[in-house]
């Protein structure tokens, strides 16, 4: 066995032994660089910073991050409902501005007010969006407007592209937000754009064609988030390669 992994065998020993608060604090975690240059970044930033500095201080960044979870669960109800009845693409589209609020509202007020807690925001924002995700994608499939198997693809395409940008975030200290100028934003204003078209005129298709908004619009999602994934997934391992290469 290597010295190295000695070393490292007894540092766990090491810290197994610990109280577990005091074991809790001699874990590092070193918050990695937020890449945020989506088309509404600079403008939400203001927005967000204009808010986070008007809420009265008995709202917490925990109270955001539950709204913003509530929210997209009932965005999710709010497309199964549309199946039965139109005026859920327009209760979605209401869930979905909440859910903008409080998931993006909570790290800019902890911030805000030097409330920082990264390991337990990290954790907790992304369990958040990964339940959430599921929520939203299993309401899109049971509303009749997208077909379920493009509604699987685009979980399974975001569960994998997030794979990436949480190891990119670990490995190579970089967090990215935002693709191609492509956020979490205007993935919203997206769904929201395409409620709205659909409320007013349920039998739309694309260009005249056979094709269904929301088919047509799942599908480049799949196939934009795999390149997404694919080129990420290049840059960082020849990043990581050329970094870690023994001369």
């Amino acid at each position: 066995m290597k010295e190295g992994t000695n070393l490292g065998a007894a540092s766990c020993v090491a810290a197994e032994t610990m109280p577990p608060q005091a074991r809790t604090k001699s874990i590092l975690f070193a918050d990695a660089i937020r890449l945020q240059k989506s088309f509404t970044a600079r403008a939400e930033r203001r927005a967000l910073l204009w808010i986070a500095a008007r809420l009265p201080l008995w709202v917490s960044p925990d109270h955001l991050t539950a709204l913003g979870f509530i929210a997209m669960i009932l965005a999710g109800v709010s497309y199964a409902a549309a199946r039965f009845n139109r005026a859920g693409l327009l209760l979605a589209i209401f869930f979905l501005t909440l859910n903008w609020l409080g998931d993006s509202l909570d790290g800019t007020l902890a911030r805000h007010r030097n409330q920082l807690r990264p390991r337990y925001g990290f954790y907790v924002d992304h369990m958040v969006d990964t339940i959430g995700g599921l929520f939203l994608t299993g309401g899109l499939a049971i509303s009749g407007i997208l077909d379920w198997r493009i509604a699987l693809g685009m979980f399974v395409a975001f569960l994998m592209l997030s794979v990436e940008v949480y190891l990119a975030a670990y490995t190579v200290g970089t967090f990215r937000l935002s693709f191609a100028k492509f956020g979490p934003t205007e993935i919203r204003i997206l769904l929201a754009t395409g409620n709205f078209v659909l409320w007013i005129h349920p039998a739309t298709r694309v260009l005249g064609s056979s094709y269904r908004v929301f088919d047509f619009g799942g599908i480049v999602a799949i196939f934009g988030m795999l390149l997404m994934l694919m080129v990420s997934t290049i840059y960082n391992t020849v990043k990581l390669y050329r970094a870690e290469t023994v001369r």
